[in-house]
């Protein structure tokens, strides 16, 4: 190339990355200039990186969720990343300083990107026929940049391709050459301008993630009360709102969003990017209002499936959790259901609304021991597991098969509430109170291990309490009992059982095995449709279980059917959020609707049945 040719490349690439830097730059001071994450450790350098390789080097959860159009989606990403040299050596060549010849180690790379270069033109027009003409609601709206970058993708894989059929240093040769540098100049400044911001971004939002799924950061100083308005956005937080590539994969698995609820979990993240945009990070004007809505922030049941699916590392729940503190810890929510389940847990210590003595009165006579520091568990009991007529019956079956498993166990004398639909709702102080009370019943008796038949117990205690100096050591039942399976009675008894996983076990616990291996000592198990890490939410979660009626169909209504349609004997669940919910459900759906049984009446029954044998 002459020198003309290449003052004329020079002034283009500074062009493009001049219009790239303006608003990427723009982008980068809005996440550094956002409030620090005071509660963020960077190490151990170990699972971040193993995570980095899986998630994006290898593409594992783009492929695992959506095979088809994963896949498709990884051969692109793997595409660029192969022709980062190649493309480095065609800006080097109008220089005369190209390092790699069409001989040797040269000449297999030239050949072994040509393979990916017809894999990402394949792709990328699967991957447009998909939006443009399949167009799936979760991708919905279209934008005409994404058809755009599309275009360019497919010309730059085409452009390339022409090298191997044109001869260097001819005519053709050289229309090919800035052919393809043209189209590389346009598509550098719009990634920034696109949702394909991902492309630079999302690496870095997956190695930064929050330890922990859906972990809640804790408040920090008196003047920190959530999310209420720009300036209490962190730089995680900005930098996932950047970071969405707006696939959709959230929206078509969020529980409330499927059954025609606001709430659309990619539009929280997108919201809180346009706020960003317009206000910046250290704005006071709120966030609930003009881009985010305080309606859809409460339609969360906070089951998780929108932050296990995304594939570039944004955590929506923390996002969700702290627009709610900022709305309650400032006073703007008005919920009379949710101002009446604050009172109710204020003056009665459970959900409910019940005397602590009813709970009292139901140990008593049902000789459940309390917890003396001789035995090996403290079984807590739940708000559930201690007034509610059904959740009463799973915490006796547990007691039975504790009894035959020779395993001792007490309850505490008094239990409060774990706070944990206040916490999903954002009342930090009365979860806070909640919590510190609890503990000073257990750091009395001197607890060490404890098991409960409630998952959003569980997490709660080991989780959330942490945040209060607690130290517990708490399992669910199925896990206790998967332990001990052996030991419990073996024999079909003929009945095939749908197992519901719920949330708080399965997404935030990771227990999927544990339930299902215990009714298999009995039962066939059968999985519904959405089953294990794809669970449907029984719509409990977050506090909505004790707040007013939904919009739309019922989450609850949904779910019901879903698992009604095995044509299972028996549905079983593992938590008394999910029984009182589908119990409804069920109801709901059919005269006769199968039986719903906890886990751990399941085993009990089997152990009456065998001891009856006896």
């Amino acid at each position: 190339m002459n020198w003309t040719g290449r003052i004329v490349l020079l002034l283009a690439l500074f062009t493009s990355i001049y219009f790239f830097w303006r608003k990427f730059g723009r982008v980068l001071h809005i996440i550094l200039d956002s409030k620090p994450d005071a509660d963020f450790q960077l190490r151990p350098l170990g699972p971040r990186i193993r995570k980095l390789l899986w998630e994006v080097g290898a593409q594992a959860l783009v492929i695992a969720e959506r095979p088809l159009p994963g896949l498709a989606h990884a051969f692109v990403f793997w595409g660029f990343c192969v022709f980062g040299l190649v493309t480095l050596n065609h800006l080097a060549t109008a220089f005369g300083i190209g390092f790699l010849s069409r001989e040797g180690f040269g000449r297999f790379y030239f050949n072994f990107v040509a393979v990916f270069a017809v894999a990402v033109a394949i792709s990328i027009t699967g991957l447009a026929f998909r939006r443009f003409v399949i167009r799936p609601k979760a991708l919905e709206p279209l934008s005409p940049e994404s058809g755009l970058i599309a275009f360019l993708i497919f010309a730059l894989m085409i452009t390339y391709l022409a090298t191997f059929w044109v001869a260097e240093g001819t005519t053709a040769g050289w229309a090919v050459w800035w052919s393809h540098t043209l189209v590389l100049l346009v598509f550098l400044p719009l990634i920034p301008k696109t949702k394909h911001m991902h492309l630079v971004l999302s690496p870095f939002t997956v190695f930064l993630e929050r330890d922990g799924f859906s972990r809640i950061p804790p408040l920090v100083g008196d003047e920190d009360f959530g999310l209420d308005c720009g300036k209490d956005l962190t730089r995680i937080a900005s930098l996932q709102a950047y970071s969405c590539v707006e696939c959709g994969r959230c929206t078509e698995n969020c529980p409330a969003n499927i059954t025609g609820k606001t709430l659309n979990p990619k539009e929280i993240i997108l919201g809180t990017r346009h706020y960003l945009n317009e206000f910046g990070p250290n704005s006071g004007e709120l966030l609930l209002g003009k881009h985010l809505s305080m309606e859809a922030a409460f339609q969360c049941t906070t089951c998780g499936a929108c932050e296990y699916q995304c594939p570039v590392g944004i955590q929506h729940l923390p996002m969700i959790v702290g627009l709610r503190r900022g709305a309650v810890n400032t006073g703007k929510w008005d919920n009379s259901y949710g101002s009446e389940l604050f009172v109710t847990l204020e003056r009665q210590g459970n959900a409910l609304g019940f005397a602590p003595s009813e709970r009292q009165k139901f140990i008593e006579k049902n000789n459940l021991p309390y917890f003396d520091g001789s035995q090996e568990y403290c079984l807590w009991m739940g708000c559930l597991g201690s007034y509610d007529p059904n959740g009463r019956k799973i915490v006796l079956a547990l007691a039975e098969v504790l009894r035959y498993l020779g395993i001792s166990f007490g309850v505490l004398k008094q239990e409060k509430c774990s706070g944990d639909p206040v916490r999903r709702l954002g009342n930090d102080y009365l979860f806070g109170e909640l919590a510190q009370q609890n503990l000073a019943q257990i750091n009395e008796s001197k607890v060490t291990k404890m098991v409960s038949i409630c998952p959003h117990c569980v997490r709660t205690l080991g989780t959330d309490w942490k945040e209060h100096g607690a130290n517990v050591a708490i399992e669910h039942s199925t896990e206790l009992l998967a332990r001990f399976r052996d030991k419990l009675p073996s024999g079909s008894n003929g009945q095939n059982v749908v197992f519901h996983d719920a949330c708080y076990l399965g997404r935030y616990r990771g227990v999927y095995d544990e339930p299902r291996d215990v009714i298999s000592r009995f039962s066939k198990v059968v999985d519904p449709p959405r089953a294990r890490e794809r669970g449907f939410c029984c719509g409990g979660g977050g506090g909505l279980m004790f707040l007013g009626e939904e919009t739309g169909k019922r989450v609850n209504l949904e779910r019901a059917q879903e698992l009604a349609a095995t044509g299972a004997n028996v549905v079983a669940a593992a938590c008394p959020f999910c029984n009182s919910m589908l119990r409804d459900g069920l109801a709901a759906n059919s005269t006769t609707p199968p039986e719903l049984l906890d886990v751990v009446q399941i085993a009990a029954a089997a152990i009456g049945k065998a001891q009856e044998k006896q």
